[in-house]
C-alpha cells in the first residue's frame, strides 16, 4: 500500500523511509563523488564541523550495518570523528541518550536528532554555553524561516522561561489554543540540547510515558527538579525538518545547491 507523500520520494529515499533511517535519506546533491545525491545526516555532521563540533556519536540500532558501511566506507568525513554507541532496545529518547553516557563520559555534549538539520550558528552558540541549555524559537519566526505550517508547529513543545532566561517548564504537544493564547513570541524547544552528564541520571530514572517510553522531555524536566539549570537563547534561522516523508521535497528545495563538507 502507497503511503502519503510515496509520489515524492526517489527509490533511494523511499528506501530510507521504509528502513525508518531518515538521516541517511538520500538529498539531491552537486558535490563532486556524491552520486547527485547524498544522506541528510552529511548537511547535519557539515553543521556541526561548522559549529566547531569534532567528536560525533551515533546513536544506533544494533543493526546500523549501513549506517557504518557508508561513513567507514565512501562517506568517510574529513572534519568530524565518529564513533557509535548501540542503543539495545527502541525506548525512547532518554534511553537512546543514557546509550552514549560511555561516549560522554563527564564532558559536556550537544543532543540532537538525525532527521533535524540547525544553522551552524546556532549549534556554535549552544555548545559555547557554560552549561546545560537550549535554543528558544519564536513560533512565528519559525514558521517564516523553515516553512512549517501553523498547525504542526502548535504540536511542538512549548517552553517556559523564567526572568533570568532559564528554563522553567515544557509545554509538550500544547495544541492550537495554547499557542494562540501565548501569541506569536511563544517560545519552542526544536530538540536540540547541551547537556552535561547530570542528565544521565535523570534518564535513568525518569519513569516510562504514556506512550511507554522513556522520554527525553520528560528526563529534562525531572533534572530541573532536582536543581539543574538549563540556559536558554533565541535563536533565529531555519530548522529543516525530514520527521515526515511529505518533508523531503520542502528539504530538497531547501538545500539545493548547499553542499555538505562533513
Amino acid at each position: 500500500m502507497k503511503q502519503a507523500g510515496d509520489a515524492t520520494l526517489s527509490p533511494g529515499q523511499a528506501a530510507a523511509a521504509a528502513a525508518g533511517a531518515k538521516g541517511m535519506m538520500p538529498i539531491p546533491s552537486t558535490s563532486p563523488g556524491a552520486g547527485g545525491a547524498r544522506p541528510f545526516l552529511d548537511y547535519v555532521l557539515s553543521a556541526l564541523a561548522d559549529a566547531g563540533c569534532r567528536d560525533i556519536c551515533f546513536v544506533v540500532a544494533p543493526d546500523h550495518a549501513s549506517i557504518r558501511t557508508y561513513y567507514e566506507g565512501p562517506g568517510r568525513p574529513s572534519r568530524v570523528a565518529i564513533s557509535y554507541a548501540v542503543q539495545e532496545n527502541a525506548e525512547g529518547t532518554a534511553n537512546a541518550v543514557l546509550s552514549a553516557a560511555g561516549f560522554a563520559g563527564r564532558d559536556p555534549f550537544l543532543v540532537l536528532n538525525s532527521d533535524n538539520l540547525y544553522p551552524a550558528s546556532v549549534l556554535r552558540q549552544l555548545a559555547l554555553l557554560d552549561g546545560p541549555g537550549l535554543p528558544a524559537y519564536e513560533r512565528d519566526d519559525l514558521i517564516r524561516d523553515s516553512g512549517f505550517p501553523a498547525d504542526r508547529v502548535a504540536g511542538f513543545a512549548a517552553i517556559e522561561v523564567n526572568v533570568d532566561g532559564l528554563l522553567a517548564r515544557i509545554v509538550e504537544k500544547p495544541g492550537v489554543e495554547y499557542y494562540d493564547a501565548a501569541g506569536p513570541r511563544a517560545l519552542i524547544s526544536m530538540n536540540v540540547w547541551r547537556f552535561d552528564h547530570r542528565i544521565f541520571d535523570a534518564c535513568r530514572d525518569v519513569p516510562r510515558s504514556t506512550r511507554g517510553e522513556f522520554e527525553l522531555p520528560e528526563a529534562v524536566g525531572l533534572a530541573l527538579t532536582r536543581g539543574v539549570e538549563f540556559q536558554t537563547f533565541l535563536a533565529r534561522g531555519a530548522v529543516l525538518d525530514l520527521s515526515r516523508r511529505t518533508d523531503v521535497l520542502l528539504v530538497s528545495e531547501r538545500l539545493a545547491g548547499v553542499e555538505a563538507n562533513p
